[in-house]
């Protein structure tokens, strides 16, 4: 059983950054993982994913070339590094994992999930 616990979420300007961490018991190494977001009002929606090595990720087209995912296996821990932030990245954000979808960017397709990390991006 895998349980995911995210950080790192806060308040910001515009502009700024913020890196999420996921830190997870029962070991992640050979899950797929992924950061999704859910704002007030608006459905959950895909913000990137890593593959269990590291050396494949998938984005939303939103967040491409302002976030980055990354991963470390030793430490069981996977980061979303969140640059450049607009007030319209404000959410919840949530990592979750999966052993046999891929990147996928569907939720149906994730085992497990944390709590998730406010972040908020005032104008």
């Amino acid at each position: 059983q895998v349980q995911l616990v995210e950080s790192g979420g806060g308040l910001v300007q515009a502009g700024g950054s913020l890196r999420l961490s996921c830190a997870a018991s029962g070991g992640l190494s050979n899950h797929f993982m992924g950061w999704f977001r859910r704002a007030p009002g608006k459905e959950r929606e895909f913000v990137a994913a890593i593959n269990w090595g590291g050396e494949s990720t998938h984005y939303a087209d939103f967040v491409k070339g302002r976030f980055i995912i990354s991963r470390d296996n030793a430490k069981n821990t996977v980061y979303l590094q969140m640059n450049s932030l607009k007030p319209e990245d404000t959410a919840n954000y949530y990592c979750a994992a999966n052993l046999w979808a891929g990147t996928s960017s569907e939720p149906i397709d994730y085992n497990y999930w944390g709590q998730g990390t406010q972040v908020t991006v005032s104008s």
